[in-house]
């Protein structure tokens, strides 16, 4: 067997990839290349095609033809082999079947080809030896990229110690350029300006001062400085100036390296202000935070099999002397709901009269605590009841022929408003995103993990309900579980209000704002 080339071409003619594998010019393979569509008949079941000299054994794929170029006196039965091993091969390295997918990965299909045939001859490998051969990474370009990184850093080391020698000796010769009277007169006149800032000058002028006398100080040299320029008054400290030449000739040299080709791992280290910025802080003397997290499982066909909510109102506090406080809360009423107090808030101040307050009055609460302050109360509900869920989803996937057609719709009480709902449908593996027939709303299709994202901003009373349709290839109706959701909301179970903060050491009560989140923790459809 003598494969002369193989190939990918369009139905179109046009040869997407080549890769020759015998010492034949490349006018004859292309010759051959574009005979080949004219001898392909349509709606025959053969796959290969013979001429005077040569063998076409193709395969089709999609909207193109793998082909291999043999000579006649090959075995027909191991050109079939081969192509099938090829074919299998071109799907894992373009996960397109088209031109552009193929185009794309060109070296990549190319190198596969490389492995399985070896100057016109099949090799004895599978398509994990393949790829494994493929991604194997090279000793040598290792060993390479780490002499090469060597030497560029002991280049580095190199430039540093003779920048340091250069700093030193200009500052030795300014030193000695320095006494006398006419170093005085160069640096008022700002002649003498080297980039050392003022920390040198004035060091400079203490060590000459002997030569004037106790009246020559650092009054009478910021007297006789007034002709300098403000840059220089204000410059960098003391060896800043030739840091920064340093760092451009280090610059300089890299980039050098950089436009041959090399690719330089620079040591990047921290700088002041870079850091991430902190979350801004609470405006209000008192901040208080009512925020509860919602756990829900449906099931596909109706009903609840879990619902829990679990709250929280924290307490942040600015200042200390704001925190001789009591707060008064209104709650609405839910029996469902099971209130739980801090252990250091007085349990009987708060049954009685809905106040959280300290066990020791005379206490004040925390101040400056990060976060959302300081925890006052707990709260959890448990429940069955259908309508009082924020949000409700039924999927409805349906098999015809050879696709799946799925409804999934969305639906929400009145009086209860969502924020950045996001509700995330697990699809069957695919090559290309599902075809969206009908959405309320933007979608995503995340190809890594094979989810399609179905995105609501805001629902409110002019879209209470929506739907999505979307059709992907036969699969079963079970791929399409669990279903999740997220969203956020600002009115929360509990209904929970802070109506006053009561001072405890008189006057009037610190002003106080309270801010409301209900998020969800974990809802899903089953």
């Amino acid at each position: 067997m003598v494969v002369l080339a193989a190939s990918i071409i369009s139905k179109s003619g046009k040869a997407l990839i080549s890769r020759q594998f015998v010492d034949m010019s490349r006018i004859r393979i292309e010759g051959y290349l574009a005979a080949f569509p004219k001898l392909v008949g349509t709606g025959k079941q053969h796959t290969y095609v013979e001429t005077e000299n040569v063998r076409y054994v193709y395969q089709p794929i999609e909207s193109l033809y793998l082909l291999l170029v043999t000579n006649k006196q090959s075995n027909i039965l191991e050109d079939l082999e081969t192509l099938r091993l090829l074919s299998k091969l071109v799907p894992e390295y373009s996960f397109s079947l088209d031109e552009e997918g193929v185009c794309r990965t060109a070296f990549e299909l190319i190198f596969a080809f490389d492995e399985v045939i070896s100057l016109g001859h099949k090799e004895n490998a599978t398509v994990a030896q393949v790829k494994q051969y493929c991604e194997m990474e090279s000793h040598e370009e290792k060993l390479h990229k780490l002499v090469l990184q060597s030497k560029i850093n002991e280049t580095k080391d190199v430039m540093k110690r003779k920048a340091s020698e250069i700093d030193k000796s200009k500052i030795e010769r300014n030193r000695g350029e320095k006494g006398g009277f006419m170093s005085l007169q160069s640096m008022g006149s700002g002649r003498m300006d080297t980039g050392f800032g003022s920390d040198t000058n004035l060091s400079s002028l203490g060590g000459s001062g002997s030569g004037f006398g106790a009246s020559t100080d650092v009054d009478s040299f910021s007297t006789k400085s007034k002709g300098r320029p403000a840059a220089s008054a204000t410059g960098p400290p003391k060896g800043l100036g030739m840091q920064l030449g340093k760092t451009q000739r280090t610059n300089q040299f890299l980039e050098s390296l950089k436009a041959e080709g090399e690719v330089i791992v620079e040591d990047v280290r921290p700088s002041i202000g870079q850091s991430k910025p902190a979350a801004p802080p609470p405006t209000d003397p008192v901040t208080l935070t009512v925020e509860e997290k919602i756990n829900v499982t449906l099931k596909r066909d109706g009903g609840i099999s879990n619902f829990n909510v679990q709250g929280t109102l924290s307490l942040q506090i600015l200042n200390q002397e704001d925190g001789l406080i009591q707060v008064q809360i209104e709650t609405s009423g839910n029996p469902a709901i099971h209130f739980n107090t801090h252990p250091n808030i007085n349990k009987e101040l708060f049954s009685n009269e809905n106040i959280l307050g300290l066990k020791e009055p005379s206490r004040p609460f925390p101040a400056n605590q990060s976060g959302d302050g300081v925890s006052l109360l707990r709260w959890r509900m448990q429940s069955a009841d259908e309508s009082i869920l924020p949000l409700t989803i039924n999927c409805w996937p349906s098999v015809s022929g050879n696709e799946t057609y799925v409804n999934i719709e969305y639906e929400t009480p009145a009086q209860t408003d969502l924020q950045n709902v996001v509700i995330f449908v697990p699809l069957p593996a695919l090559r290309e995103a599902p075809r969206i027939q009908q959405i309320d709303g933007e979608w995503r299709y995340d190809s890594r993990n094979s989810v399609l994202e179905w995105s609501i901003v805001l629902i409110d009373n002019s879209n209470r309900s929506g739907s999505l349709e979307f059709v992907v290839p036969a699969a079963d109706p079970d791929v399409f579980f669990p279903i999740s959701a997220r969203f956020t909301a600002s009115r929360t179970f509990s209904d929970l209000k802070v109506a006053n903060i009561l001072p405890l050491k008189g006057g009037s009560p610190p002003k106080f704002s309270q801010r409301t989140l209900l998020a969800t923790e974990n809802y899903q459809v089953v």
